[in-house]
């Protein structure tokens, strides 16, 4: 097929997954294009135009309601489709059989369950969304991981009746739910905005966060997050990889390059943590102490015998109740605090390598390079590269 792409984008642009699929479909048409795009700016009440009159060769899309997949399927034009519902996947359904962008929920959520098990908790919980297959896989991987740790997971169940699911009502029944937790609490919120809704829950509830529940969300919709009070932490999701393989796939359909249906996965990178899961939940106070001093001077040459003056206890006595309690050393602990600052530089920031060792507690870029190499298997050049071009 030669000529113009054209292709229908029903995304939603007023979150940043949708934007970072949208930049990744928009990178891969400009270095394969031309492609022209028909789309509608908002959340995801969109329509589609008509195909046939406007000439389209594909679509994009999140299928939100019958009425859409059957405009959709009526046009037999190549399809990729976003995050299906478990009913758009169960056999039978014609849309089981197209293309889809999926995200890797199972990882999302490990890496949500990690970051909660660092501040050291002991009880967590989930908030979902229901009916949502995304939401489900999530909530289940993050069960399973904190359980995996020896710890039980209160999980939210969300009022079945339609009316109670209006957030006027549904906050205080939330608001109570979080009130009878045992505290304090990690929690992981299905995507960005239900931990919004956890937030303002918290509040009505009059419960401090992070001190007697933290949060973390997904999607590391960064003005969300930021808008929200306390800033929420979150999972970021590798959108714009996604869109990029998304369009490639797309461009092998429209070529008569590929026919059975394909899966795409949209991977987690890491967790961006911001004020609402920034606490160390520990028993021993001198422990919670030395760990938080970790990880607020991560960005300096610090020693352990910076954490042992500062905190003014014996180092062996520290070190021994550091390991009980952690189950690493110290060092192991400092050095990891490091390597994380460096990979979050190295991926948010365009700071050359100098900078980002200096910036992450190394002492020279060499060193940065050796430890990051045993690490990671590469060189943080390469990390980078390798990270944003997946």
């Amino acid at each position: 097929m030669s000529g113009i792409r054209k292709v229908a984008l029903l995304i939603e642009t007023s979150r940043e997954y949708g934007r970072g699929v949208l930049r990744g479909i928009v990178r891969y048409a400009r270095l394969h294009g031309p492609w022209a795009f028909y789309v509608t700016p908002g959340d995801l009440e969109q329509a589609l135009p008509e195909m046939k009159h406007w000439g389209g060769t594909g679509i994009i899309a999140r299928i939100e309601t019958p009425k859409v997949a059957e405009a959709i399927l009526a046009t037999g034009l190549p399809v990729v489709a976003l995050g299906l519902s478990e009913k758009q996947l169960a056999p039978g359904n014609p849309l089981s059989q197209i293309c889809e962008l999926y995200t890797d929920s199972y990882h999302a959520a490990q890496l949500a369950a990690i970051h909660l098990l660092e501040r050291g908790f002991r009880n967590y919980a989930f908030v979902g969304i229901a009916d949502r297959i995304w939401s489900k896989r999530r909530r289940d991987s993050f069960v399973k991981h904190i359980k995996q740790a020896d710890y039980k997971t209160h999980v939210y169940e969300q009022p079945k009746n339609k009316h109670d699911q209006e957030w006027g009502r549904e906050q205080k029944l939330l608001a109570e739910w979080l009130h009878n937790l045992p505290k304090p609490v990690g929690l992981m919120a299905a995507n960005d905005d239900r931990g919004r809704d956890v937030l303002e829950a918290c509040r009505a509830a009059n419960l401090g966060v992070p001190e007697e529940v933290a949060v973390v969300g997904v999607d590391n919709d960064s003005l969300l997050c930021e808008l929200a009070n306390p800033a929420l932490s979150s999972v970021v999701l590798n959108a714009e990889h996604g869109g990029f393989e998304a369009a490639a796939l797309l461009d092998r359909l429209m070529a008569g390059r590929a026919s059975a249906p394909e899966r795409i996965v949209v991977e987690p990178l890491q967790v961006v943590m911001r004020r609402s899961t920034d606490v160390v939940a520990l028993e021993d106070l001198a422990v919670a102490h030395a760990l938080r001093f970790i990880h607020e001077n991560a960005g300096r040459a610090i020693q352990v015998k910076d954490i042992v003056k500062t905190l003014g206890i014996s180092r062996r006595t520290l070190e021994i109740r550091f390991r009980r309690t952690i189950g690493k050393s110290m060092n192991e602990k400092i050095q990891q605090a490091h390597l994380e600052r460096s990979k979050r530089l190295l991926l948010e920031t365009d700071l050359p390598l100098p900078k980002v060792a200096e910036a992450a507690g190394y002492n020279s870029t060499s060193y940065l390079a050796v430890v990051f190499h045993k690490a990671f298997a590469m060189t943080p050049a390469k990390f980078r590269t390798y990270a944003r071009n997946r």
